[in-house]
């Protein structure tokens, strides 16, 4: 004779039935936002247009904005109306690829957080559907997140940088984001040609993927353990009221820390972001004043803020020059070297396409001066100059090359940018060039 269930497991079966269908069936706080309107009438970064979503947390707002007219991003800027100073965009939903007019923003009531064009194609998602989300917030970090009816997180915008790390984000080599990249430009917010990987030997910044122009390892800046490396702001004392200086500095679980600057003021709202050009700057924001209310408070490459001289840069003197003391005095070319401007390219070859057919290359040959080829690449020592020649000249991609005459040691180059003059006149670089 079969047995009738215990009541104890009935009134168990019931708590159970009843928490499953309370936690698949829990109410999504759903919203859709189409992007339409008047802009705003405040100064952005990059002289954007936008308009304002009903999403944020002080100092942080969610917004549509453009830099060239009917290209959208959804993004998060950084600021107050109170200090009138530039906002700031710390981090984008769809980077490189805009959405238009009437695009819509929505949370639905699967969990998923949608960005769709007006023709309803979706443009950029979390990927969330189905996974308990509840709800949208902003926290005070600035770190935008859906969480479930228990306040789990279950995605955070932390986990995909673009071109900026706030306060409180990470960069992690074994299971998190390892990359920012910066912007094409100050109008195209798609990816530019600089990147800052987090890699088995440690943090480097690379040109197109593959060109190193800094490797953090190098002088035991910031060598690699194996752990996150944090974006962090303390104060110098414990107590923040006695606190005259801050320290916005890396952090390594088990390896210390790495100081970037200090700001004798409360650094709490900084950020870190690899920058058009490609130097990795953090700039710092002090609402309490009315007026210029944002610091650049550390440059990597800056004679008076950085780690390394300003003329290290790549881009200091745009495409092409010869820097000294942070400033661009010459353009070299084939007839010496000609005062610099803004106009300074290097000269044509004839590549991997074969441009310039029946014409000859041949090199001009500039004294006293290096770039970040010697630091970062590894160079081939005891070659004659004929033979470093010769194999740029084999090479399709390369530009010119580096030779240190004593030492008879040559680097060939893919990328030549800003030139640092050096008191070594043995340290020369030859550049490529098409010859009539």
């Amino acid at each position: 004779m079969s047995q009738s269930p215990h009541p104890f497991h009935l009134i168990s079966l019931s708590i159970l039935l009843l928490s499953s269908i309370s936690s698949s069936q829990a109410k999504v706080d759903t919203f859709t936002y189409v992007n339409q309107g008047e802009f705003g009438p405040y100064v952005t970064e990059y002289g954007a247009d936008y308009r304002i979503l009903p999403i944020g947390n002080v100092p942080f707002e969610m917004a549509f904005y453009n830099t060239t007219p009917g290209a959208f991003y959804l993004a998060l800027r950084m600021g107050t109306t109170r200090s009138e100073s530039v906002f700031r965009w710390v981090w984008e939903a769809n980077r490189g690829r805009p959405v238009g007019e009437n695009a819509t923003f929505s949370l639905l009531p699967d969990g998923n957080l949608v960005l769709a064009d007006a023709d309803r194609r979706n443009v950029w998602s979390t990927g969330t559907a189905n996974k308990g989300v509840v709800g949208l917030m902003v926290l005070p970090t600035g770190n935008i997140i859906l969480y479930d009816s228990k306040d789990r997180t279950i995605w955070q915008s932390f986990d995909h940088p673009t071109d900026t790390l706030l306060v409180g984000q990470s960069l992690d080599y074994n299971k998190g984001p390892k990359k920012l990249v910066s912007r094409r430009s100050a109008t195209d917010g798609s990816y530019g040609i600089y990147s800052l990987v987090f890699q088995p030997g440690g943090i480097k910044l690379f040109i197109n993927d593959y060109i190193p122009y800094y490797d953090f390892s190098v002088n035991g800046v910031l060598s690699f353990s194996g752990n996150p490396i944090l974006l962090e702001v303390e104060p110098e004392t414990d107590e923040d009221a006695f606190a005259y200086a801050y320290e916005v500095r890396f952090a390594t679980a088990g390896q210390g820390t790495t100081i970037l600057t200090r700001p004798k003021y409360n650094a709490t709202l900084s950020f870190l972001r690899l920058d058009i050009d490609g130097n990795l700057v953090v700039y710092t924001y002090y609402d309490p004043v009315d007026y210029r209310a944002w610091e650049k408070t550390f440059a990597l490459f800056s004679d008076q803020i950085g780690l390394l001289p300003g003329c290290a840069l790549p881009s200091k003197c745009s495409k092409f020059g010869v820097c000294q003391d942070e400033m661009c005095i010459a353009c070299p070319s084939p007839v010496g070297l000609l005062g610099w401007s803004n106009g300074c390219v290097p000269p044509q070859v004839k590549g991997c396409d074969n441009k310039g057919k029946g014409q000859t290359e041949d090199y001009y040959k500039i004294v006293g001066v290096e770039n970040f080829v010697s630091t970062y690449t590894k160079g081939e020592g005891k070659v004659k100059m004929e033979e470093c020649r010769r194999k740029c000249t084999m090479d399709c991609k390369c530009v010119g090359f580096l030779y240190w005459e004593k030492e008879s040691k040559c680097w060939l180059a893919n990328f030549l940018g800003t030139l640092s003059k050096v008191d070594e006149s043995s340290h020369v670089v030859y550049v490529k060039y098409l010859k009539n």
